[in-house]
């Protein structure tokens, strides 16, 4: 079993950043895949990003691809999202996610390879 917690959401202009933080309790963390979802109101949730158990593999969405980065430490547990020149389309909420990897080079897009999810953080950027 994985426990996964999200923070660092808030309220942002256009153009600002933020950085969301996934802390993961459990099993070995380096075994897993780890990607960020969102969901806008009214919308169906959405791939963001997602790096494999050893970090050196990394995919985003064409919409995070050059502004959004992410990255993990396992040796402290956590997942980040660096979030640049945020714009409102990015409001939503954002949920982290893991699945156990096979090979320490997965990555996985798509959210029903995704065993473990977090309740999720807001982000709203206004205009």
């Amino acid at each position: 079993q994985v426990q996964l917690v999200e923070s660092g959401g808030g309220l942002v202009h256009a153009g600002g950043s933020l950085r969301l933080f996934c802390a993961a309790s459990g099993r070995v963390f380096s075994s897993y895949a780890m990607g960020w979802f969102r969901q806008a109101p009214g919308k169906e949730r959405e791939f963001v990003s997602t790096i494999s158990g050893s970090g050196r593999s990394a995919r985003y969405a064409n919409s995070a691809e050059g502004r959004f980065t992410i990255s993990r430490d396992n040796a402290k547990n956590a997942l980040y999202l660096q979030m640049n020149s945020l714009k409102p389309e990015d409001t939503a909420v954002y949920y982290c996610a893991a699945v156990f990897a096979l090979a320490p080079e997965l990555t996985f897009t798509g959210e029903f390879s995704y065993d473990y999810w977090g309740q999720g953080t807001q982000v709203t950027v206004s205009s």
